[in-house]
């Protein structure tokens, strides 16, 4: 038997509207107009991150009712946090630190795994194969990412899924920059290693 090639970990990213949603000036006058107390403006924040949120806690969690729940406790404490957000900051990662704390509490609790949604899209595959193949590929995926160890998972979602720049991953979960890339180059190989195995168990 032929050993197949390693398929390189090629990730179909959403659209920039999805992953920057909104300009850094809208963005800076909704935060100002939600800290005054305008709740239109935070509702406003919310439809801005919601989606790209919850994608974040349903991979970390594999879980919908978790995740929603994670995302909407986020929100929460974002809300009553602004008075105190000082735009020094940036907002991305001062909200994702928020949703990784909560996406921790959430999974060091004892759960049993429900639904995976796809990020963005599946890693390329060949014309001739079709639905049920792609499926079957993006449950490969799901197993892959639940196997690794969650900060493993945590790094390589906010780098290539969420698009954040290692110095504001840095801020998101207070690691080190280099702690970080190391992360993320782990959780590549691993998810390389496992997918190739899968996909040569099925050949067998």
């Amino acid at each position: 038997m032929s050993m197949a090639r390693p398929r390189p970990l090629k990730l179909i990213r959403p659209s920039p509207e999805d992953t920057h949603p909104g300009g850094s000036v809208e963005r800076s006058l909704l935060i100002r107009a939600a800290q005054e107390g305008d709740v239109r403006a935070f509702a406003a924040l919310v439809d801005m991150y919601y989606a790209r949120c919850l994608r974040f806690a349903l991979h970390m969690l594999a879980n919908r009712s978790d995740a929603e729940e994670m995302v909407q406790d986020t929100f929460v404490r974002v809300y009553r946090a602004l008075p105190s957000y000082v735009e020094q900051e940036s907002f991305e990662p001062w909200l994702f630190r928020i949703l990784a704390n909560r996406c921790r509490s959430a999974g060091s609790r004892e759960r049993h795994r429900a639904e995976f949604v796809e990020f963005g899209d599946v890693p390329d595959r060949p014309s001739e194969h079709r639905h049920d193949d792609a499926i079957a590929w993006r449950e490969e995926i799901a197993l892959a990412l639940a196997a690794l160890p969650s900060e493993q998972r945590e790094a390589f979602l906010m780098r290539h899924v969420e698009d954040l720049s290692y110095d504001d991953m840095a801020v998101a979960t207070g690691a080190g920059v280099s702690a970080l890339k190391m992360r993320v180059k782990r959780a590549c190989d691993a998810l390389r290693s496992w997918l190739t195995e899968e996909r040569n168990g099925r050949r067998d």
